[in-house]
Parts: structure tokens; sequence; C-alpha cells
């Protein structure tokens, strides 16, 4: 095994400002930070163009492109989405996001493509792409489309034109006595009859002469590939990851005999197939489909599961990410989770994301995850989001987790719902209702799952404690991860959620580790051009920073160690975009990262002899 002292080979890289902004879709400067090429599923996990094997984590944006407030987009302009790029990365550390564009906007006439409504997308996604944040694009679609609820319903929907629901003509929309939106899939005969012929290919006689729904969905969908290929840079294509070809599919209502299994065999693996097929003639060859399951698979309320994900399917290849939602509904219901979120309460359903994923030879991506963060059940937020990103860290109950660490299993890559600077400023007419103008939250069916508010001055600022948002995460493994955790010390109230304790037999690592978080990783080295790279929160700064790894141990770095001061835009200092890089070759290799201060030699010997006995 190459040995190389830390000092040499672990880097501290100092921040990253915002990138120039002269031109909206210009492509990130030159980086040694080895942010650049392409990502894509390679044996069932993400790698990129160094064969680091790459964990997403990111945000969703956002829910106001649901909305018809900014005509389908989430910001009202390029400047705003700037902004909002900048403020996640400073805030967050995110290194992608989850871009939602709607058909409604994109075809709003029959065979008519709305060129100014791509214009406006490709420049708000090469917003993100200018700040290093990687893209993948969701069609998105909630209740199949606004146009099938009347101006004084409850809820509202998005996805389908105006023109695609009144071709088929459905009947009256109504829920009846639905407690929340999502009841809709199940119990509004519009939403399921509209459903159920999307994925029958229904014939709809529409101006200009007939045409199948699905079919013209597809074309539209085609059509927008194209143009943001044709609209973004080279450079900042590359930093595109793919698309979610279409947001939480279900059937609508099943045929005679038929399940949720049958389903997705029948209706809807062909439409990822076809939609497969469309990325590659669009030129997105090398980009993923992050192909959903039904939407139902993993719920768990259990009056509205149904069995799903794809199990038992041959695998998929290296074309597709197995790409599901969670939510903790019993959590949000108030009434079926009377308590708070504990330690592992997740991880046998999170085990089910890694096993679906695994059975398929696919990487898995939790798309969608989150808790309000005002309302009813809010109080619950800090625990049940912890416990979610707990989930998505790690296979194992933090208390388990130093016991049974080669279990840990591979690290999910995840996109939170959602980051929406327009958050309590939104002028929403729903359903174009001008009686029912929605302004607080999400303005969308009265939800309230943003992490970002804008104040008054104009900034951008968190909804929750900054520890819920900003965590280490492992941005890039050279070579495998073979376990990995993150403590994050994150509050609920007065009280601090410490579900992941260094135990008592290392009495030196917790010396070290205190009352501050701290994250573990260890990985199969591989040689690599570029390092292995953590993501450090704001909370992290690098002169207070302590790392003990197998091939080293230091408290803080010097300024010249491997700190690069790069011209163009970019400055030290600012927050939420540190790493600690580490170089390594093959063999099993660990690193603690923590912000408290110790005995280091003791720590490291500690977690020598313990990563010698785990794995």
């Amino acid at each position: 095994m190459r040995r190389t002292p830390l000092l040499a080979a672990l880097l501290l890289l100092l921040a990253l400002a915002p990138f120039p902004t002269a031109a909206a879709l210009s492509a990130p400067a030159a980086s040694a930070w080895f942010d650049g090429g392409e990502v894509g599923p390679v044996g069932g996990v993400f790698r990129d163009e160094h064969g680091r094997e790459v964990v997403l984590r990111g945000f969703n944006v956002s829910g106001t492109a649901k909305l018809a407030e900014h005509r389908g987009l989430p910001f009202p302009n390029a400047q705003a989405a700037r902004d909002s790029a900048a403020a996640l990365r400073r805030l967050t550390g995110a290194n992608a996001v989850r871009f939602l564009v709607t058909w409604a906007w994109l075809e709003p006439e029959p065979r008519r493509i709305d060129q100014a409504y791509l214009d406006r997308v490709a420049e708000q996604v090469g917003a993100f792409t200018d700040q290093g944040v990687r893209v993948y694009v969701d069609f998105h679609q909630d209740l199949y489309s606004r146009h099938v609820f009347n101006r004084d319903s409850w809820y509202t929907g998005d996805g389908a034109p105006a023109w695609v629901v009144r071709a088929g003509g459905y009947p009256a929309e109504s829920c009846g006595l639905c407690f929340h939106w999502g009841q809709n899939m199940k119990s509004n005969t519009a939403v399921t009859a509209a459903t159920y012929d999307f994925w029958h290919n229904r014939e709809l006689q529409v101006d200009g002469g007939p045409l199948r729904v699905q079919d013209e969905f597809l074309s539209a969908a085609g059509e927008a590939l194209r143009g943001l290929k044709n609209r973004l840079s080279a450079e900042a294509f590359e930093l595109v990851l793919g698309v979610d070809p279409l947001n939480e599919p279900y059937a609508g209502r099943y045929d005679a005999g038929q399940t949720g299994l049958t389903w997705e065999r029948d209706h809807l693996w062909p439409f990822h197939q076809r939609f497969r097929r469309l990325m590659d003639e669009a030129g997105w060859r090398d980009k993923t489909s992050f192909a959903e399951p039904l939407v139902f698979w993993n719920q768990n309320v259990e009056f509205f599961a149904e069995p799903g994900g794809f199990p038992g399917a041959a695998p998929w290849g290296d074309g597709y990410a197995f790409n599901t939602h969670f939510y903790d509904g019993k959590a949000q219901s108030g009434l079926l989770m009377p308590g708070k979120a504990g330690d592992g309460q997740y991880a046998r359903t999170f085990a089910d994301v890694r096993t679906r994923a695994a059975e398929l030879g696919t990487p898995a991506i939790v798309s969608e995850y989150g808790h309000p963060v005002r309302g009813l059940t809010a109080d619950k937020h800090p625990s049940v989001l912890k416990a979610t990103q707990q989930s998505l860290d790690s296979a194992l109950p933090g208390s388990r987790w130093w016991a049974e660490a080669a279990a840990s299993g591979p690290v999910l890559s995840g996109s939170q719902w959602h980051w929406d600077t327009n958050y309590d400023r939104h002028r929403e007419l729903m359903n174009d209702n001008p009686s029912k103008v929605k302004t607080d939250g999400d303005a969308m069916n009265d939800e309230h799952f943003s992490v970002v508010r804008v104040g008054d001055d104009g900034a951008a600022g968190r909804t929750v404690d900054a520890r819920r948002v900003d965590r280490v995460f492992p941005r890039a493994v050279a070579g495998t991860t073979r376990a990995f955790t993150y403590e994050d010390r994150a509050r609920d109230g007065n009280a601090e959620l410490v579900w992941n304790q260094v135990p008592a037999g290392m009495p030196a690592v917790r010396g070290l580790v205190g009352a501050n978080p701290y994250a573990v990783l260890v990985w199969e080295g591989a040689e690599s051009a570029a390092p292995t790279e953590l993501h450090l929160p704001a909370g992290f700064a690098p002169a207070g920073t302590s790392v003990v790894s197998d091939l080293g141990a230091v408290r803080g770095a010097p300024a010249d160690t491997g700190a690069e001061a790069v011209s163009g835009g970019r400055a030290r200092g600012v927050g939420g975009v540190n790493r600690v890089l580490l170089r390594a070759g093959a063999g099993v290799h660990f690193a603690l990262v923590t912000t408290g201060s110790g005995d280091l030699a003791a720590a490291r010997a500690e977690l020598a002899a313990w990563a010698a006995r785990t794995f």
C-alpha cells in the first residue's frame, strides 16, 4: 500500500465564492477541485471521470415550478436563479439539484413547443452549473394537472396542459373527505381517469388531428431535451446528470386482475425504456435516466401502500438509476405517529431501497424526502429529517454503527424537498381563481417544506437549524465506500439528538469528539488522479477541524498546505463549500473528521485497531 504523509496529502480546500456571472450560461472557471466532467452509473454506483464513487446531495428546485406564478419556472428571472444557486452552495454545500419542469408550460398548445420557456429553463439551469452544482431535470406532475381541478377546489395539481384535459372530457373532480392532497391519487375520479388514459396512451381529438397522449408527452420531452442541450455550453452540459422522466408515477386505476407489480411490468417499465431511447436520440446518451417505480411501493402508511419497486426485474444496465421518494406519512398525519422519530427509525425502509437498486444493478437516489417546517406536525421535523439523513448515510442505526460498520452499506444520494427562495413570498392564483390568492409557505396545497426563505433584506436564510441541511458527506471517494456515518448533533428544541455515541472502549476518540459533531469514512482505496473528498459544513472551519486518518492526523492546516488562491471570482473564507481531500492508494483507509480537539495520536491508534478488526 502506498503511504503518503498526511500533511502532504491532506488538502483543506478553502471556500469558493460565487462564480462570475457575466454570461448566464457560462461554465465554471477552470478548477483544481476536480468538479468537472461527466458523472454516471457504473457498476451500481455513480462515478466521475476520475473513477471516483460520487454521492449526490442537494435539493429540489423547486415547488414554485408547479405554480403558474412564474409560468412553470422555479424563479422569476435568471438573476433570482443565480442568487438562489449561490445561496444554496454557500448555505448547504449541495453538489446537485433536481430541477423541475412541467409539460403544461413546455407545450401550451398541441404540437407547439414554447421556445421562450426553454430559453428561461436553460438560463436557470445554467445558474446552477455556473456554481459547479450538477443538475438533473425532472418532468414533474402531481395529480395529473392543475387543469383537472375546478376554480373553487380545495386542492390543485400540475403537469399536463389544459388542452389535454379538455380533450379528455373528464368528470367533475371531487376528492370527497380527503385530509391530504395525496388522497386525490386514489379518490378523485377525474385524476384517476386522466392518469389511466396517460398510461394507456389514449387517442385524443385535438385541433390538427388525433394524437395519443403519452406519445405526445414523449415527443414534447424529446424536443425539450434537444433544446436544452443546444442552449447550454458544452461545459455546462457536462454538469447535467440526466432526467427524471416522470415524477411519482401511479396507475390511476388498475385493469381487472392487475396489481402494482404487473402495472410496473406492463406499463411503467416500457415507458422508461421508451424514454431511455428518446434520451439517446436527443443527444443525452451519456446521461442517466433517474427512473422512478410506482410511488406507493415504500409507503409507511399501510392502507396507502401497494406492491412495487420492480422486484425480480432483470438488471437495468448502466443507463439508469433507481430513483425513489420517501416521506414519513405517519409522522405527517399527526395521528398515526404521535411521538418523534428515533435512532434507526427508517433503516429498514432504506434497506429496501438499497436492495432494490442492487438487484437492478443501478445506483439508488432518494430524489424527494423531507417534512413540514411549519404547521401541525412541524415539531417532528428535527427528528424525522435526522432519521432520514441517517438512513441515507448508512443502513445501520447509530447505536449499532461502530460494532457493525462492515454492514453500513452504500451511501445513498438524495435531494431534499425543497429549496424555494419564494417561500412565504408567493402570489399564486390557485387554480387561476383571483379569489384564492396563495401567499404563504410553498403556495401549493398548504405545504410548508422549504428549508430556505428570503428575508425582507433580500438575503437568503434557512428555515431550519443549519446542522440539518449543511452536513458532512463523501462528495467523491477514490475507490469504494465501505462505511460512513455522521453524527450532526442537531437539536430538537432544547434537546440534542445524539444517536451515534463513540464506544466507551475508544476513550481517546471519545475524548477527541467530545460534544462536537463528527464523521467517519472507511473506504477501499484505488489509484486515481483525484482525491477522496468530504464536504465540510460551514461550522467546520478549516483551522478548527481535526482529521484523523490511517495516513496521519492533523488539527487545522497550515496556510500553504494544499490551499490554493484561485482567480476568476473566487475567494477564501466563504462558509459552506470547504472540503477535506485525502489521497491514498489501494487498501482499506479510514478518516475521522470533527471540530473537537484532543490526543490525535492516541485516537489514530484506536481507530486503526477498530478498522483492523472490523474490516
